[in-house]
């Protein structure tokens, strides 16, 4: 296969969102030579979609407490010494990214599942977009940047990761050898038909990090966002944490009887109250009258609305749930390390213990801060002279033959949404398995081949889980195992690890 172009990094970041960018521009400022190949424009991903802002702790004095929501959010599979490490280190990047220039609006919002008010916003709930156009500002100057290529292929020695093979929108075949590589692709939203996901979340680095040898943990723990709108647009959190209540079809707020908390509940248990009421009247709304100046205060979420012909300010709007966040991934250790030579991974296709099972609100952009900092400055560390590396031609890879993208959505969201069980799982992952697949370097193709080799994943993973914990429910084990244990799949099969 003849290569169009080619370039040389000490480190390739696959990916250009929070994770990516502040890794690019961590390794960049440790004198490293970064290229940074996304498969769409620059600014693009799930990072500009970010409503919800960052929840840094409020001081070191709150990191204990944080630590604590987070904890009790992730339902027993969060590790605490990474978790702890994590939050703590947060607080350094905060003050960084203040003392680069960036500006946080005034104020402290409460999500649900947070004890206290410590999320901070940018821009209202445009958090992602102020962040990630920061991050970029202080990049073009430093690093190459390839946009529109899209990385269907680790280039591989005898000893480990050497680089990425990416394909351009003619088909055209490049590579990047590079002493590390360092996937920050994202999720795989685009497994569900009714997606808060971009187009472009397609779970791309799982199947490229599955491929290389990497341990896929906990993938079936799929986080669904409780209020969407009926398209998939976001319906911030902060905007229940101002005062939005839910409300059914029969007009009767029904949360105060599933939770405490009501509104505030962790999200896998207002996802879980929606889809029932759902079900049981017809139809689930958010009331967010209550909110003064909301579309100063949410102009995204206003516009979305308006957008759809909706008057929030005179009625409640319909939501329902959407698929939101992969809370597991590649398995890495707490400085990104993905348990293959020169592989690293930050941001939402990692698994690094953070999570668990339930994401908390708003601990996303501050972990793909930590983490891109932290695989930045492990792969600056580890760096091999880029001669010594060697790099095997590519093969061609797969691309779906009969199905498309949007039977997988529908096989998916018959069998893996909020509520499931095994005969439907296992429909589903037969399903799945009879997709055939050629050879093709056409790139919606690859992305559908990723798709389907996740969502056996899923499946797999979620038929391996016999108990309902955080956002994974099975209706035929209701109830939480007292055995914790993660589930991780790699070429060499499925295992469940006692935690």
């Amino acid at each position: 296969m003849s290569l169009h172009e080619a370039y040389e990094a000490d480190l390739v970041v696959i990916g250009s969102g929070v994770a990516g960018s502040y890794a690019a521009l961590a390794a960049a400022e440790l004198g490293a030579k970064v290229v940074m190949v996304t498969k769409r424009g620059l600014l693009s991903g799930a990072t500009p979609w970010a409503q919800g802002g960052i929840a840094f702790p409020v001081g070191h004095e709150d990191v204990e407490q944080h630590l604590y929501d987070t904890v009790k959010a992730g339902r027993g599979l969060s590790d605490p010494d990474v978790t702890g490490e994590i939050l703590k280190e947060s607080l350094d990047h905060l003050r960084s990214l203040i003392e680069k220039g960036m500006r946080f609006d005034p104020g402290l919002a409460r999500e649900g599942g947070h004890s206290r008010a410590r999320v901070m916003h940018a821009g209202g709930d445009r958090s992602g977009l102020f962040l990630l156009n920061f991050l970029h500002q202080h990049l073009q100057s430093r690093i190459k940047i390839l946009e529109n290529r899209f990385v269907f292929q680790l280039a591989t020695d005898d000893n480990g990761v050497s680089g990425a093979y990416y394909l351009d929108g003619s088909k055209r075949v490049g590579v990047v050898k590079a002493s590390a590589t360092l996937l920050a692709t994202g999720g795989s939203g685009q497994l569900f038909g009714v997606t808060t996901n971009p187009g472009e979340a397609t779970g791309d680095g799982i199947a490229l990090g599955f491929g290389a040898g990497c341990v896929i943990r906990d993938i079936e723990l799929i986080q669904f966002h409780p209020t969407a709108l009926l398209d998939g647009t976001l319906v911030s959190e902060a905007c229940r944490g101002e005062g939005a209540k839910l409300i059914n079809a029969a007009g009767e707020y029904f949360m105060g009887g599933y939770y405490p908390e009501a509104e505030l509940a962790p999200r896998d248990v207002v996802a879980r109250a929606v889809d029932t009421e759902i079900k049981k009247t017809g139809g689930v709304f958010i009331d967010l009258s209550s909110i003064a100046n909301f579309e100063e205060k949410f102009p995204t979420v206003f516009a979305s609305i308006k957008a759809l012909g909706l008057d929030s300010r005179s009625e409640p709007v319909p939501i329902a749930p959407a698929a939101h966040f992969q809370m597991g991934g590649i398995r890495t250790d707490s400085e990104g390390r993905s348990g293959v030579p020169r592989l690293y991974a930050a941001g939402e296709v990692g698994s690094t213990g953070l999570h668990g099972a339930n994401r908390l609100a708003s601990n996303s952009l501050l972990e793909g801060l930590v983490m891109g900092a932290r695989s930045a400055a492990c792969a600056a560390k580890e760096l091999e002279p880029i001669s010594t590396l060697g790099i095997a031609d590519p093969t061609e890879a797969n691309g779906i033959t009969h199905v498309g993208r949007a039977e997988i959505q529908k096989i998916m969201s018959e069998s893996a949404s909020i509520v499931r069980t095994g005969p439907e799982l296992e429909s589903g992952l037969d399903r799945i398995s009879a997709i055939g697949y050629l050879p093709s370097l056409d790139s919606f193709e690859i992305e559908n081949s990723n798709l389907a080799l996740v969502a056996s994943c899923v499946l797999r993973g979620a038929l391996a889980r016999e108990e309902s914990r955080g956002s994974h429910y099975r209706s035929d084990f209701p109830e939480t195992s007292e055995v914790i244990f993660h589930v991780e799949q790699s070429l060499d099969g499925l295992k469940t690890v006692i935690c």
